[in-house]
């Protein structure tokens, strides 16, 4: 089975030449110093005009490692549906306009197969993980994907079993925008906690206070880092008020990064 685009159209192009140019000038406009090889990224999943400057911060750390990272791990928010644990799309690949990426299942060599089911539907048209793709495709090329829909899951317990599955070929990455419709100066004064306390690993403050639709996969990845023993960097903020959007509702959008030995 092959899942189909969803958000090819809206959330970003469908014309394969249209994206492509549009993911290769975010990337190109992207300043973003290399700490070396990331092992987990926080990415915003919002329409690309919108979060797509952001995004590309990560994306373009990653440019650099297509020969080595083999394996991504991609957690999301389920905005269609709630359920225990993590869910994988039973698809064999995924598709989007800029062709097809082979798609692995955890749930099969999982030691805790509780926390994984299988829910084409919840997938079908969801896209906090379906907008990161066309970005892994443009800066990996040839790459497996895990993809997970996160809802109601113990952040510490899904971190140890991933943690089982990971090798020096591999990168997880949480889908996830930050607050939602408030004024700008609201939006960066909330976001504020985002920034400080994701990648300072501060799990009980995120949890706590930090304001996310994807809360929870953040909380896995940082749980995880803690577990590997990465340290956390923030590459970029800023909410839709600054990218392509009026400044009385906005959308906030931070991109972090994870590095062995930081």
């Amino acid at each position: 089975m092959i899942r189909q685009p969803a958000v090819a159209g809206a959330f970003y192009p469908a014309d394969p030449e249209e994206l492509r140019e549009m993911i290769e000038k975010m990337l190109e406009d992207a300043e973003v110093e290399a700490e070396g090889m990331p092992r987990g990224l926080v990415e915003p999943h919002a329409g690309y005009v919108y979060s797509g400057p952001v995004a590309a911060y990560g994306y373009k750390l990653l440019s650099g490692y297509s020969r080595q990272i083999k394996k991504v791990f991609l957690l999301g928010p389920s905005h269609y549906g709630a359920f225990f644990g993590a869910v994988e799309s039973g698809a064999e690949k995924w598709k989007t306009p800029l062709g097809e990426v082979d798609v692995g299942s955890i749930r099969k060599n999982a030691e805790n197969k509780e926390l994984f089911t299988v829910n084409e539907r919840a997938h079908s048209q969801e896209h906090s993980l379906e907008v990161q793709v066309p970005f892994l495709q443009e800066v990996l090329g040839d790459f497996t994907l895990y993809p997970l829909l996160v809802s109601d899951a113990v952040p510490m317990v899904l971190a140890d079993e991933l943690s089982k599955h990971l090798d020096e070929n591999s990168i997880v990455i949480a889908s996830s925008d930050l607050s939602h419709y408030n004024d700008y100066n609201t939006a960066v004064r909330l976001d504020s906690v985002a920034n400080e306390t994701v990648p300072a690993l501060q799990t009980e403050r995120f949890k706590e206070s930090g304001d996310a639709c994807g809360k929870i996969p953040i909380l896995v990845l940082m749980h995880l880092a803690k577990k590997m023993k990465w340290g956390g960097k923030l590459l970029d903020y800023r909410n839709s008020g600054d990218t392509a959007g009026p400044k009385d509702r906005v959308v906030g959008y931070g991109c972090y990064a994870f590095f062995e030995g930081l």
